[in-house]
């Protein structure tokens, strides 16, 4: 998600857009030109455009759904393969998530009916020229907004389908087992997506059958993460022994650090053992490779916007912090000194000796 741009704010949710989006406009104008010149290269750009404005619509009725349950959507992301909304959470209650879920077809279905009582229809004879300007742009978009919403409805997680069926199975079964068998039939649905895509040549369906894959193995750990992190404390998963760097120190000093050390992340410490920030190994090794100055100081470099957490917060709270992007959240006493610092990279460890 590096390689977006925000479009403004709209509803209290920011839309982005992905920049191979404009790969997928270029694509379509191109196909389309080389088959009926300028005019069909219009058409089908302007087809997209209204096509992607349904998943857009789609995807905040996911957002405002889940505000209903108080839950903020942060932004919402246009890819070529769709729309993508963050929610600051998923809903943990099996119905408030099935309603969630359900949100963003059922937009589908009430475009589709207010473009059938505006006079669009397709015969079945006609479907197989969807991809063609001749159908008709209300025909198209009624046909395509019908075919999303049953689409999204296949059991394949993190589809909406495979989100309803996890919430289903949560009302039987722990979440963690849930996640686990709706995130195994997403990854059958995408290799069955990944092999209709090969054998008819669609790239767009081997896209959509890798992010599939993907983001169901992804929505399976971090739910099992998850619920580990529920039972720990900040205390029990922080990093005890570790190389801090001073506010004098330069960066030649911090990057005989990297190497005589495991560390991905640095803290900075004040005299009293504060912290003043942290300085990431990725960070260092940007600066050294637009030779900066080595004897500029680490500080130069240092990200001080790190969350404090206190030995008793509990790991999930941590977890939450980390999501935001920081590179660890610091562990510190009550009079402000660090005692400790967390990533990912260790909650990760703590899962595999713990258990999932």
């Amino acid at each position: 998600m590096a390689w977006s741009f925000s479009l403004g704010r709209v509803l209290g949710s920011e839309l982005r857009v992905h920049v191979t989006f404009f790969l997928l406009l270029g694509w379509v104008a191109f196909a389309a030109y080389s088959k009926g010149g300028m005019p069909a290269a219009i058409d089908n750009l302007i087809f997209v455009l209204a096509l992607f404005a349904c998943v857009v619509a789609h995807e905040f009725g996911h957002a405002l759904m889940a505000r209903r349950y108080g839950i903020k959507t942060p932004d919402i992301t246009l890819l070529p393969i769709g729309g993508l909304a963050r929610l600051e959470r998923m809903p943990e209650k099996p119905m408030e998530e099935v309603w969630v879920a359900l949100a963003g077809p059922a937009v589908n279905i009430v475009i589709w009916i207010v473009l059938m009582a505006m006079g669009a229809g397709m015969t079945l004879d006609s479907l197989a020229r969807i991809d063609s300007t001749s159908a008709g742009l209300l025909n198209r978009l009624a046909y395509v907004n019908l075919l999303l919403a049953v689409f999204n409805m296949i059991p394949a997680f993190p589809m909406d389908g495979g989100r309803v069926f996890r919430a289903l199975l949560c009302l039987k079964m722990d979440r963690v087992k849930a996640t686990r068998i709706a995130a195994l039939a997403g990854q059958v649905v995408a290799v069955a997506f990944g092999f209709l895509g090969l054998s008819t040549g669609n790239p767009l369906l081997v896209l959509i059958a890798v992010f599939v894959f993907v983001a169901a193995n992804a929505e399976s750990h971090d739910v099992a993460m998850r619920s580990v992190a529920r039972r720990v404390l900040a205390r029990d998963a922080m990093i005890t022994e570790f190389h801090a760097l001073s506010p004098n120190d330069t960066l030649a000093t911090a990057a005989q650090a990297v190497i005589h050390t495991t560390q991905h992340e640095f803290p900075v410490l004040g005299p009293n053992g504060e912290l003043l920030g942290f300085i990431a190994r990725g960070t260092l090794f940007t600066a050294m490779a637009q030779e900066a100055p080595r004897s500029d100081l680490a500080t130069s470099i240092m990200e001080t916007e790190i969350p404090r957490v206190e030995l008793t917060t509990g790991l999930e709270t941590v977890l939450e912090k980390l999501h935001k992007g920081a590179p660890a959240v610091a562990v510190c006493t009550q009079a402000g000194t660090m005692v400790g610092y967390i990533t990912r990279e260790n909650i990760g460890e703590l899962m595999v000796i713990r258990g999932r």
